[in-house]
């Protein structure tokens, strides 16, 4: 079963790619992913994605260059959007929630990366977000 607050990252994600697929204003992004929600968040969870997407969309130049860093062979503007969007997501949490583990935000990205992404996105994801996790203390 899938948790609420999976679901609220599904979310998110779903957001950010609208906004970096069609330059989407954040506000109109998450409704639609919200009306697209079978399972119909509830308010703190629909918080929670909201504040993730926010919080991306707010620190997406240091994001960027902490995946830049940690990432080999690829530019982030290069990568594929749902992989680009996936790292950003769980970059975010792993430097700015520290209430959440990182076995969790990484177990949580890959799981993503499978289900939106291509057959490599959840090994590309997992060994760039590895490394991230390593840099900021959150293994």
């Amino acid at each position: 079963m899938t948790s609420a607050r999976h679901t609220a990252r599904e979310r998110a994600l779903q957001a950010l790619y609208q906004i970096d697929l069609a330059n989407a204003e954040a506000g109109a992004a998450l409704q639609a992913a919200f009306a697209a929600d079978d399972a119909k968040l509830d308010l703190p969870n629909q918080q929670f994605a909201r504040a993730l997407v926010d919080g991306v969309i707010a620190n997406l130049a240091d994001l960027d260059a902490l995946i830049q860093k940690h990432s080999t062979h690829w530019r982030v503007e290069r990568m594929p959007k749902i992989d680009r969007n996936v790292l950003r997501l769980a970059t975010f949490e792993l430097k700015f929630d520290p209430e959440t583990p990182g076995k969790v935000v990484l177990n949580e990205a890959v799981e993503l990366g499978k289900a939106f992404g291509s057959e490599e996105s959840s090994s590309f994801i997992n060994a760039i977000l590895d490394k991230v996790a390593q840099e900021l203390n959150r293994k």
